[in-house]
């Protein structure tokens, strides 16, 4: 199975959009075809054995509708090309509201009287409307021909029937009056209606895609972050060559104030670098030798010289703008709504039309013929599912690419809808809670030494050592400059510590057991140690052949924004557990300092996924916050997987959301944008259902028996355009929303 993505030419509404996957649905090898109305793409999975993208454009092209095959379109130039479109559509706009308010000068009453002569001539009306009606109106005939071929009808469907038959009777009047004289009819042309309904919708059609294309302003900021050049060190020498020619491994300078052009490792120099672009955390980052850098940050100071290790498609950025474009072009499973109601919504409104047609036929008031044409017209047109359409994924749109910009990755609109119901959020602790790399947290002095002392005599014994706690007391040991002495007879006890001689004098550093071992008296500082154990630290001893000199505690601490994060939680009423392979004295001494309550200690890697499918049974909506390769079976099983990483690991692969910034109050953030993106589509789909809901039966004629009020087929036309974009306007707001 493959699966690839076509844009798609020509849709205007829900009801095109249920067209394309009902006509691709049917080419054998297609195991699923999904439309976004607002990126304007198709999305399919097939067997490429069975089918090819040929199939699938000729599917698209029998429904009325193209898809672009055999090309790869840069997104700038899709952009390019639809600005070309929104300028073409305002010409349309401007010439038919243009020559459909020199008809509605010559013909409507009052109007007219002070119009000039020629334009109350219906052959000149004729000539105006029939420019507008086959010019900027041809669009409509090109979508709805092929439609009434395939059996389907859509907005189009609607919008040329409608000013069709406006269109026809005012040139049957203009061309035959003494036929509807006879007929006891005024013979009175209806060119306005056509040519100003035509006129409107393309103008809210116009400002519709205006919107549409703010809703992608996420992808354009972040295809905007990539530099155009590097420079690469080649033969001794630095030249700057375009982005397109670097190579994996090449070595490229980045000076203070450049971009960095693509990913890669520093070999030379230290620097602090700007990654807010793609984390979204504003505070630079210190980068020193065998640091990553990310393409598309700024060096902020020194200059450093690295190596590329990702280039192209394969950088972060690359990768993040594939997620957002993904999680853009994906369909929630709330807009089935809207599918389901466009499916039967079109073929329902023509039949309304026919029957709002006979009534007013039947029984309307003289003349009846025309109380029945213009009211079955405005049926048509008001009833346009526009707005149905373009509901859900324009605020999917704006909510994905609000996250992408505080570096919070949504990889479909699934995810992004399931998270507002989240009620439970569990953290695995080590690197997700926690740095993952233990810190030297506490150096404790006996006697007349000093911090420095017993540090200086630990780092330089733990030099010859392998054990995991050793890198942690060198790496405070640097940072102190307490410089290290010269360590003779070295020894690794298994279990107990290390010794070892300087200047002749035997020191040991290790548990309470190898200070009993060496018969050093520990009953002073056992309540010590027994209080920073019970903190959840590992805790060495330092002494020398007779007495103990000093204390180290170790631990793993937790992140900076942990706190922070666990307590936005708790103030949105989510139930928060960490799940650890930890024993439980430890386990529980993080927790409390996190404000956690509830701990699943000692679970082994394999037994996470089996603990989220209990908490799941207890009726929770669970959330699983992780970063490593063992988290990914606990992200695949819970509702909804929130990965803390880089974008390139089986944990990303497996989660839902991505939080790039490694920033644990982005949790948080993610689910109150759910939350906000679902509101902003309930909202949409309330109007968009009500608007039509209200509006048909007025358009009917529902009203005049009780207030004389009719619907002008001009006024069913400019709601109908503003209710689309209504819809666009609001889902725009969610840019300016506050997490």
């Amino acid at each position: 199975m493959e699966s690839k993505t076509y844009p798609i030419k020509g849709m205007h509404c829900a009801s095109c959009v249920r067209v394309i996957e009902r006509a691709v649905g049917k080419v054998a090898g297609v195991n699923k075809a999904h439309v976004n109305l607002a990126t304007e793409q198709l999305t399919v999975v097939f067997n490429k054995n069975e089918c090819t993208s040929d199939q699938i454009a000729s599917a698209v092209e029998g429904a009325g509708y193209k898809a672009i095959v055999n090309e790869s379109i840069e997104q700038d130039d899709q952009r390019q090309e639809k600005l070309q479109e929104l300028e073409n559509l305002r010409i349309k706009v401007i010439a038919s509201l243009f020559l459909g308010g020199l008809i509605v000068w010559g013909s409507f009453p009052i109007l007219m009287d002070f119009s000039p002569y020629p334009l109350q001539n219906f052959w000149v009306q004729l000539i105006l409307g029939s420019i507008v009606q086959f010019w900027p109106g041809l669009d409509f005939y090109r979508a709805a021909i092929p439609a009434f071929k395939n059996r389907t009808a859509n907005m189009d469907t609607l919008v040329a029937i409608g000013t069709t038959a406006a269109y026809l009777y005012s040139v049957a009047v203009t061309m035959v009056p003494m036929v509807f004289e006879g007929l006891g009819i005024e013979p009175m042309p209806y060119f306005d209606v056509a040519a100003v309904v035509i006129g409107l919708i393309l103008l809210g059609r116009y400002f519709e895609a205006k919107a549409k294309l703010g809703t992608s302003e996420a992808i354009k900021k972040l295809l905007g972050l990539a530099p155009k050049t590097a420079r690469v060190v080649r033969n001794n020498e630095e030249i700057d060559v375009p982005l397109s020619e670097v190579l994996v491994g090449d070595l490229i300078r980045v000076r203070p104030g450049e971009k960095i052009p693509v990913d890669g490792i520093i070999i030379e120099g230290q620097s602090s670098v700007d990654e807010s672009m793609v984390t979204g955390e504003s505070i630079p980052v210190d980068k020193n030798k065998g640091d990553m850098v990310i393409g598309a940050t700024i060096n902020k100071s020194g200059s450093f010289v690295f190596k590329a290790s990702k280039i192209g498609s394969e950088t972060m950025l690359s990768q993040i703008i594939k997620l957002v474009q993904d999680a853009q072009g994906s369909k929630a499973p709330i807009q089935r709504i809207a599918d389901t109601i466009s499916a039967y919504f079109v073929p329902i409104v023509i039949m309304l039309a026919i029957a709002t047609f006979g009534i007013w036929y039947t029984f309307g008031p003289n003349p009846a013929f025309l109380f029945a044409l213009l009211n079955s017209i405005a049926v048509l047109i008001i009833a346009c599912p526009c707005a149905m359409g373009l509901a859900t994924p324009t605020a999917i749109m704006v909510g994905t690419g609000r996250g992408a910009e505080k570096g919070i990755l949504i990889k479909d609109a699934e995810s992004l809808e399931v998270a507002h119901k989240v009620n439970t959020v569990i953290f695995d602790k080590t690197g997700t809670l926690t740095i993952g790399k233990p810190e030297v947290t506490n150096i404790v002095p006996f006697a007349e030494n000093t911090e420095k002392d017993v540090l200086l005599i630990a780092s330089s014994l733990e030099k010859g050592s392998e054990h995991s706690l050793a890198d942690a007391i060198l790496k405070k040991g640097e940072r102190l400059s307490v410089g290290s002495l010269v360590v003779t007879s070295f020894k690794a006890i298994s279990g107990f510590g290390i010794e070892g001689k300087i200047n002749e004098k035997k020191y040991a550093f290790g548990n309470i057991k190898l200070m009993d071992k060496k018969e050093i008296k520990t009953a002073e500082f056992k309540d010590q140690v027994t209080e920073l154990e019970g903190e959840g630290k590992t805790v060495m001893i330092l002494s020398d052949e007779k007495n103990a000199l000093g204390l180290i505690a170790v631990a793993d601490t937790l992140k900076e924004s942990a706190k922070e994060g666990i307590t936005a939680l708790l103030d949105k009423n989510i139930e928060v557990v960490m799940i650890t392979g930890d024993n439980q004295r430890a386990a529980e001494a993080i927790a409390r300092e996190a404000g956690i309550k509830r701990v699943l200690a000692e679970v082994l890697p394999q037994d996470k996924e089996s603990e989220v499918r209990k908490i799941q049974n207890e009726g929770k909506i669970v959330a699983m916050v992780g970063d490593g390769i063992n988290d990914a079976p606990a992200l695949a099983t819970a509702d909804i997987g929130i990965a803390m990483g880089s974008g390139t690991d089986v944990a990303i692969e497996a989660a839902g959301i991505t939080l790039v910034n490694k920033d644990l109050r982005s949790v948080a953030q993610a689910i109150e944008l759910s939350r906000k993106t679902m509101r902003t589509i309930k909202i949409n789909l309330f109007w968009a259902f009500g608007y039509n809901v209200v509006l048909i039966p007025v358009a009917m004629g529902i009203l005049f028996p009780i207030w004389g009020i009719l619907m002008n087929p001009i006024l069913a036309s400019a709601a109908m355009a503003m209710s689309s974009i209504s819809v666009v306007g609001n889902s725009l707001l969610l840019k300016k929303v506050r997490l």
